[in-house]
């Protein structure tokens, strides 16, 4: 078998094949990013070895429609994370950096991280045309944000008595009081830039509402079990379902939480028994359970019974936050992967019993938290 490494650009693919059992070079290629060239690329890989595996670097935005190519012909495609390419490339047995090094470099991350531990590509528009809408209503936040802070100035620099509440320009009747001020004030440069800002303002705020009642409904499709959570609301479904990218791709719930950095990291020695907070993995989908976390803490009695338990054994409240976010992972993984259903998932088929001696940091949540599921 062979793993075949891919650096991907706007421009033009690069792929290094390498063999699985000793991690020598097969062979390369460089090819425009056009779908004629995918073709190229396939057909020399299929004349290498008849069974491979495609390790891509996880950048989707120059990446996805080769993805999309490969995955339409049956083809098998795992992604490697892009802080696993620092090491290999210090690990490289050629120095420098070009993209011949980098796609051997991705093939040999892969085989040093595992194909089997690597999340898989496969195609799922639902959950990508959720991940499209989220980060579309994001930007739109961003720029709104910024004409905000623009038009606070303005207005101070105008009318410097006037005290805007924190907040107050994202309602429509602050800006129909700075709009109606405006325009009654005499029409000079400033005056004219602050009433344009006031209308980008209203248009973004009108189109981010109708992205939010879009996203509503397409989660509500997707995963109504996942929205059926307690603290767990359509913006943050939806940002769980974008980030994961089909719950399918991760063989356990293990891998999951690996990959969102909510796993801890072993940092044991001797007889000294003790983990270390992971800082890497997919920081947004970090982000996403954490704000679960704090829905749950604050709406769900027994999550808050269980976090105050922790802190009375010794932990901080990030630590018992951390111990939580590592079961809402598990949680999380477990109602995306199952059918959905109108009667609410079982204790003992949520949360299976398992030796004391594998459970993770978080899994004593589980009996605190079931009771809450709707």
């Amino acid at each position: 078998m062979i793993v075949i490494g891919t650096d991907t650009h706007k421009k033009t693919h690069t792929c290094g094949a390498v063999d699985a059992l000793t991690a020598g070079a097969r062979g390369e290629l460089t090819v425009p990013a056009r779908k004629g060239g995918f073709g190229k690329l396939l057909r020399w890989a299929r004349a290498l070895d008849p069974e491979r595996v495609w390790a891509i670097e996880d950048c989707r935005h120059v990446s996805g429609a080769f993805e999309r190519f490969l995955l339409a012909r049956g083809e098998r495609i795992v992604r490697v994370a892009p802080k696993h390419m620092a090491g290999a490339r210090r690990s490289a047995r050629e120095r420098g950096k070009s993209d011949s090094i980098d796609a051997f470099s991705v093939a040999r991350a892969a085989l040093k991280e595992g194909i089997e531990n690597l999340p898989g590509a496969h195609l799922d528009g639902a959950a990508l045309d959720i991940r499209l809408l989220v980060d579309h209503r994001e930007d739109l936040l961003a720029a709104r944000t910024g004409d905000q802070q623009r038009l606070r100035w303005h207005l101070h620099d105008l009318w410097p008595e006037l005290e805007i509440p924190a907040g107050a320009l994202d309602t429509s009747k602050w800006l129909g009081k700075a709009s109606r001020r405006l325009a009654r004030a005499e029409q000079t440069t400033r005056v004219r830039v602050a009433r344009e800002l006031v209308r980008q303002i209203s248009a973004r705020t009108t189109r981010i509402r109708e992205l939010e009642a879009e996203l509503a409904a397409l989660v509500e499709s997707y995963a109504p079990q996942l929205l059926a959570e307690r603290g767990c609301g359509p913006l943050t479904a939806a940002k769980l379902i974008g980030e994961i990218a089909g719950a399918d791709r991760f063989a356990t719930d293990a891998k999951l939480a690996r990959t969102s950095g909510t796993a801890p990291i072993p940092a044991s020695t001797g007889n000294t028994n003790r983990h270390r907070l992971d800082r890497g993995g997919n920081r947004q989908l970090n982000c996403a359970l954490h704000r679960l976390a704090v829905n749950k803490a604050r709406y769900c009695p027994d999550t808050a019974a269980y976090l105050a338990r922790k802190q009375a054994e010794g932990k901080t409240r990030k630590e018992a936050l951390r111990s939580l976010k590592r079961y809402l992972a598990r949680r999380v993984w477990r109602l995306l992967r199952s059918p959905v259903t109108s009667k609410p998932v079982p204790v003992e088929a949520a949360v299976p019993a398992r030796p004391k001696a594998v459970e993770t940091v978080a899994v004593e949540a589980a009996p605190y938290l079931m009771p809450c599921v709707r």
